[in-house]
């Protein structure tokens, strides 16, 4: 005997994280490249930009539901482009994920702090990246 549909209640979607928009902005273009491979075969939809005035323009022109982003990078840094994606954006306020491996310098630290947001120190697990995105979903 088959077992028969329930009255009315679907599964939750396994796949809810599938297909969610992440830019990765890193001017390290070897890791920028790996993080969006090993996303990607998350079933994330990825996008990168190697410095912050590259990634702002993609903010403009497209929605992400998160950004992964360096914060010592050439043109415009990581902190820069925060402040400014979220005025453009005020919805990525808490959608960003900063990658660092400064995070003791004080100016850093402090912008850290000061916006409360996520972070993760280089080098880090990319199982720990990968939990920290869905957990930033899922919020």
């Amino acid at each position: 005997m088959e077992p028969q549909p329930s009255s009315g209640h679907s599964k939750p979607d396994i796949n809810i994280l599938a297909l969610k928009a992440i830019l990765v902005v890193d001017d390290d273009q070897q890791l920028a490249s790996a993080l969006q491979w090993i996303l990607a075969d998350e079933n994330f939809l990825v996008d990168i930009a190697f410095d912050g005035e590259e990634a702002l323009m993609k903010v403009k022109a497209h929605e992400y539901d998160a950004i992964i982003c360096d914060l010592m990078m050439p043109k415009l840094c990581g902190d820069q482009f925060y402040l400014r994606a979220r005025e453009m954006r005020p919805a990525l306020t808490d959608h960003f994920i900063f990658i660092t491996g400064f995070a003791a310098d004080p100016k850093v630290n402090s912008f850290l702090l000061e916006h409360d947001v996520k972070y993760l120190v280089k080098p880090f697990a990319v199982d720990g990246l990968i939990n920290c995105v869905k957990q930033l979903l899922l919020s």
